[in-house]
């Protein structure tokens, strides 16, 4: 493995994946999707032209931008594979350097040996020479004696000369003398002036003496107060004597110190753990981790042994910092909820951990690792905060809607202060807390983008949101049909104005405010499912636009989920207070119709109780215009929801078409009139309203064919006794007047356009059996 690999892995070692692959329905993990890049037989060309033959520009764009997202993820993957294998990869870098040692052991005690034997050879050649040459070997013993006694007068003086420089620690010079005085032994045993056995010695003096300049060296490496400089000097010259492991285990235990003393310094300084605390210690803990790092590769360079110890060292510092933070500042934020401080915690240490990258520490993942648990337990108590803040609000409501309180924290990011300005939203007291509440969380989780809290952040505003509205329901009047749930204290929306500032609430808050708080998270959650898209295949636009849900648009309609429930239970309140008594008998009734047969014709108009609906939708439309100012379209859903829940009960009640249809007493044709009137008066009230919808418009239609069909079945003819739909339209449109009080009939004979003259003159009992009667072609089967 060459030196440019390992320098990758020591810089994306420890990049834990920020996120598992996103699989979306239907979507390939990442290591699938990357099985085709994988193969040998892979082409980028082709696989290029492949995709693009048939693509527009934008496609092409597209697919630049997610091979580039692609391309990032599978570094991220590579980071995290590097990361589980770390350990396994440390050791085995460890166990190589001590066999070189071991190696580098056995390569000079082998040198050792065959010197010996080369010694002894010499010895037995020297005693089996003859005697014939002793004479002439007398003179050349004396010239050895000679010199074997000048050199070991040198050497006796490169002795005192070296033990001086060592306790004068000068360094450079005692390392020059160590290698002369080895340069001249190797001299003098090559030319043989010197025996065997005095070179061993003279080797193993010079060794001892190398040793004793290393624990020296050693030595001054451990004191605190050596310098940097000095420091770095003596790295240096620890791993020219041949000792670079201890050289770089020292130098990264004297930064340890230093780092250690320091903290203890600022710690013992310290008397609040706040910004200013968390920022002095991050800057000295990565300050000393830089030094560290710089030191490491100026001495070693990128050698693989060194920069995995230099790694690990670096992790074991910061895991130690993560854990102070934890203990000093991280636990009690998040007990306490406090997820600001919690987010300028991390903030902080993120800013000063990024800067070690350029150097090949990237470190941020092991804090990130650690951090995370705090912060969400810190999102978690905020949000079960808000809930609860949320339902003491609730229950001293008044349900009144008001503008916000002058200095109250508007709803929106910084940068729409000026827009928010002219409008300030009308909430009811608990509603705009809530909403400042929710305000508050998402902008202080906004910037902590790498902990991916978007997600979780946005699940737990729908809950706390889902909460609230709960409460709003349980502030309807008799709303709470489960007794476990009665105990829940919120104050009651007596009159109708109230009720609907419930609807103001959550329909507000769902349409603007919180996906307005929500826009820095929710780009973001968009740019994570365009990540995990598959690979692209030409399609057509909409298909396109199909294939990737938009995470957003769910969040808002869960949102508008929430709220059609109050709405619904709004409805189903109103309309069951318009259709039960308080004694619980049902007010609409088959009774109402079937017996007006047999009695003389009344004075056509609607019924009470329809009266009464068009009157409390009429009310509630009114209260719409103040309330719902740039939400019309909400008020008119509500009015239209409200009408078709009266209208399908009346569809679905089956003791009431039993009666209409079966008896005792069956619809007569006076009792179809009227029902034929009701039913035309629900039409134009809703119609003019602008509330009146598709389904409505059907549901009643069916309603009236089965009316008629149940006349038709007791053998009268319903279309011989029913007068011309204008005439029903007619009625209809008089009793509106006379409901908003726009006509005065108080005069019947001299108001031409009473109902008892319009009736007479177009009165089906003066109209011959077999007449042609013109209904409406809506209801006509």
């Amino acid at each position: 493995m060459d030196s440019k690999t390992i320098s990758h892995l020591s810089q994306g070692s420890f990049s834990s994946s920020i996120g598992d692959s996103l699989d979306l329905e239907g979507h390939l993990p990442l290591s699938d999707r990357l099985k085709a890049f994988k193969t040998s037989q892979f082409e980028p060309d082709a696989f290029v032209t492949s995709k693009c033959h048939t693509m527009s520009e934008k496609e092409i764009k597209h697919l630049c931008s997610y091979l580039v997202d692609l391309k990032k993820a599978s570094a991220e993957e590579m980071r995290k594979r590097v990361y589980a294998n770390y350990p396994a990869f440390i050791r085995t870098s460890n166990e190589i350097s001590d066999l070189e040692g071991q190696l580098l052991s056995m390569r000079n005690l082998l040198s050792t040996q065959a010197a010996l034997v080369h010694g002894l050879s010499e010895g037995v050649l020297v005693d089996s020479m003859s005697a014939a040459h002793d004479d002439s070997d007398d003179e050349d013993s004396f010239d050895d004696n000679r010199n074997l006694s000048e050199t070991e007068k040198w050497f006796s003086e490169f002795l005192d000369t070296l033990e001086v420089l060592l306790a004068e620690r000068r360094v450079e010079e005692a390392m020059a003398a160590l290698d002369e005085g080895e340069r001249i032994v190797d001299k003098a045993n090559d030319r043989r002036t010197i025996t065997q056995a005095a070179f061993l010695s003279f080797q193993t003096t010079i060794s001892e003496q190398r040793q004793k300049l290393v624990d020296q060296i050693a030595e001054t490496m451990s004191q605190p107060s050596t310098h940097a400089v000095e420091l770095r000097s003596a790295v240096v010259a620890l791993k020219k004597l041949g000792d670079g492991p201890r050289a770089h285990t020292l130098l990264l235990n004297s930064h340890c110190q230093k780092l250690q003393s320091n903290m203890q310094n600022i710690i013992s300084s310290t008397t609040s753990y706040g910004g200013a605390y968390m920022t002095t210690l991050s800057q000295a803990v990565f300050r000393f981790i830089a030094q560290a790092a710089s030191d490491s590769l100026a001495v070693f360079s990128e050698e693989p042994a060194y920069t995995s110890e230099l790694v690990t060292w670096a992790v074991k510092q910061t895991q130690a910092y993560a854990l102070l933070l934890k203990r000093h500042v991280l636990a009690s934020a998040a007990a306490a909820g406090s997820l600001r401080v919690a987010a300028e915690c991390v903030h902080i240490c993120l800013g000063h951990c990024s800067l070690l990258e350029a150097r090949g520490l990237c470190l941020s993942p092991v804090l990130l690792r650690l951090f995370r648990p705090f912060i969400e337990q810190a999102l978690s108590c905020n949000l079960k905060r808000i809930e609860q803040s949320s339902a003491a609000l609730a229950a001293a409501d008044d349900w009144f809607l008001l503008h916000p309180a002058i200095g109250a924290r508007p709803s929106g990011s910084a940068s729409s202060l000026t827009s928010l300005s002219a409008y300030q939203p009308k909430l009811s007291s608990s509603a705009h807390r809530f909403s400042s509440m929710v305000q508050e969380l998402l902008e202080d989780v906004a910037p902590l983008e790498t902990l991916q809290l978007d997600g979780p952040a946005l699940e737990g505003v729908l809950q706390v949101f889902n909460s609230y509205v709960n409460l709003l329901i349980h502030a309807l009047p008799g709303a709470v049909e489960n007794e476990e749930e009665s105990h829940t204290i919120v104050s009651l929306a007596e009159t109708e104005a109230q009720q609907m500032a419930l609807l103001a609430n959550a329909s507000l808050l769902a349409d603007e405010l919180l996906p307005r708080a929500a826009m820095k998270l929710l780009p973001f959650q968009q740019g994570q499912a365009n990540r995990s898209m598959p690979e692209m295949t030409p399609k057509r636009g909409s298909d396109r636009q199909s294939r990737v849900p938009d995470p957003g648009r769910e969040w808002k309609r869960r949102l508008q989920r929430s709220v059609e429930q109050l709405r619904d239970s709004f409805c189903r309140l109103h309309a069951l207070d318009l259709i039960f008594t308080e004694d619980g008998d049902t007010r609409l009734n088959a009774q109402m119709y079937t017996s007006m047969d047999g009695h003389v014709e009344p004075e056509w108009f609607p019924s009470p109780i329809l009266q009464e609906l068009f009157a409390k939708l009429t009310r509630m439309a009114n209260i719409a215009t103040d309330m719902f100012v740039g939400r019309e379209r909400f008020a008119t859903i509500l009015l239209m929801r409200l009408t078709e829940t009266v209208i399908l009960w009346l569809s679905d009640d089956q003791n009431f078409w039993a009666d209409i249809e079966e008896g005792p007493r069956p619809l007569g044709p006076l009792g179809l009139q009227q029902f034929y009137l009701d039913m035309e008066f629900v039409l134009l009230f809703a119609s003019q309203g602008r509330y009146l919808s598709r389904h409505l418009h059907q549901v009643i239609k069916n309603i009236i064919a089965r009316a008629i069909e149940a006349v038709h079945a007791t053998g009268i003819d319903p279309y011989s006794v029913l007068p011309e739909d204008d005439w029903f339209a007619e009625v209809a449109q008089i009793a509106i007047k006379m409901l908003i009080g726009k006509a005065n009939f108080s005069n019947v004979e001299e108001d031409a356009l009473s109902p008892t003259y319009s009736m007479s003159a177009k009165s089906p009992s003066i109209r011959s059996h077999g007449s042609e009667t013109n209904l409406s072609h809506s209801y006509r089967e």
